[in-house]
């Protein structure tokens, strides 16, 4: 497995602000010591169907061992595949490493926050490069990247297993992320922990409340439920308001869990809660149960790229993510976007982000979290 480092800042309207011009690709490659593979130019198609499309096309229509056994002598021939993705470092090293040691095909990865693969993909499509074959990330990016028409059709038996609010245009969930109050154990008593959302917009937490810079879904799909359980706009945007008075607004929820863990604040707003169960596990004096609720549950997911070099080798391992690869998210903590066998969440109240407001409103729904956000102050996680 080859990687490339972390590294990424939001932007506030991900796939338009992305756009760079080809010679700012040249600079960004450079910088970045260049893709994960040396990058190919797209090869042009007079608009029809690339021949990865071709491939995937043919593929969709199998199942079983029939897709499976057309799949690997394929993927192994081309020997390669370059994944981006925004999984931490030690879920994708376990997964890499399984599919590696399944399959005869090396993985080339490129690992960073979700709007810095969304950039890096963006700016290479328009500077003609091709630089993955198949991108695992946050839905939000992932509608983007389907906006921009890069991402191909996938349809399979193991796709049509996943819930509705993961089966979209150009994507399928692998998995859902939970968002969920979280807090230092050493700060905050069972008793002083958040029993409701509305918690949260306490005076008690001023200045002892983190919240994440780009959780706008969240907030949105938050937004919603409470308007769909009677608030008024007006009770709405008060909660949020206290909420970010005097938060600390952190980039990262990972380097939001880390800093709690530390004791640099109390409470995290929405933190997922795979990462609060990951440094628990480790000693860290966090916890996040009992959940609040409603959870809100984010899909995360994977896409296949039209022009991608190694389409066999990128399809296989879609395939392989929803099929084998579920246990291993799930011994990860993570929570599977299919669920076989007794679901460990069964009396949890979910919701699941609300994805057509996101699809038809998303940009507004960043703006008006930034608003809110803006009267927190910025916290540097170096």
């Amino acid at each position: 497995m080859n990687t490339a480092p972390l590294s990424g800042r939001r932007s506030g309207s991900p796939a338009k602000r992305a756009l760079a011009s080809g010679s700012a690709l040249v600079l960004l490659l450079a910088g970045c010591g260049g893709s994960p593979t040396a990058a190919a130019p797209q090869a042009t198609t007079g608009g029809g169907p690339t021949a990865a499309e071709k491939l995937y096309t043919e593929v969709n229509g199998m199942t079983g061992q029939q897709r499976r056994d057309k799949l690997v002598p394929l993927a192994e021939k081309e020997g390669t595949l370059d994944l981006y993705t925004s999984m931490t470092s030690d879920v994708a090293d376990v997964v890499i490493k399984a599919f590696e040691d399944q399959f005869n095909v090396t993985v080339n990865l490129y690992r960073a926050g979700s709007e810095t693969v969304l950039q890096r993909i963006v700016q290479e499509q328009k500077a003609h490069y091709q630089g993955n074959d198949v991108v695992e990330t946050n839905a939000t990016e992932l509608f983007d990247l389907n906006s921009e028409g890069v991402l191909a059709t996938y349809d399979g038996e193991r796709r049509r297993m996943v819930p509705d609010a993961g089966r979209q245009q150009g994507w399928t969930a692998t998995r859902f992320n939970l968002f969920a109050p979280s807090w230092n154990t050493k700060l905050v008593t069972p008793d002083q922990a958040p029993k409701t959302w509305e918690d949260l917009a306490d005076p008690k937490w001023d200045g002892k409340l983190a919240m994440e810079i780009s959780d706008s879904d969240w907030y949105l799909t938050l937004y919603g439920y409470w308007k769909k359980k009677g608030k008024t706009d007006d009770e709405i945007n008060k909660l949020f308001a206290d909420m970010a008075k005097g938060a600390k607004i952190v980039k990262g929820h990972t380097v939001q869990g880390q800093l709690l863990s530390a004791g640099q604040f109390s409470v995290v707003a929405s933190n997922y809660s795979y990462i609060v169960e990951q440094a628990k596990a480790k000693g860290a004096p966090v916890d996040y149960q009992p959940y609040v609720e409603p959870v809100i549950a984010r899909p995360n997911g994977i896409g296949l790229m039209k022009a991608a070099k190694h389409p066999a080798a990128a399809m296989l391992f879609t395939d392989w993510l929803l099929q084998e690869g579920q246990a291993l998210l799930v011994k990860q903590g993570l929570t599977p976007a299919i669920v076989e066998g007794d679901d460990p969440l069964k009396d949890v109240e979910i919701i699941p982000i609300d994805v057509e407001e996101l699809t038809k409103n998303g940009e507004e729904w960043n703006k008006r979290y930034d608003q809110v956000i803006s009267n927190g102050e910025q916290v540097d996680g170096n």
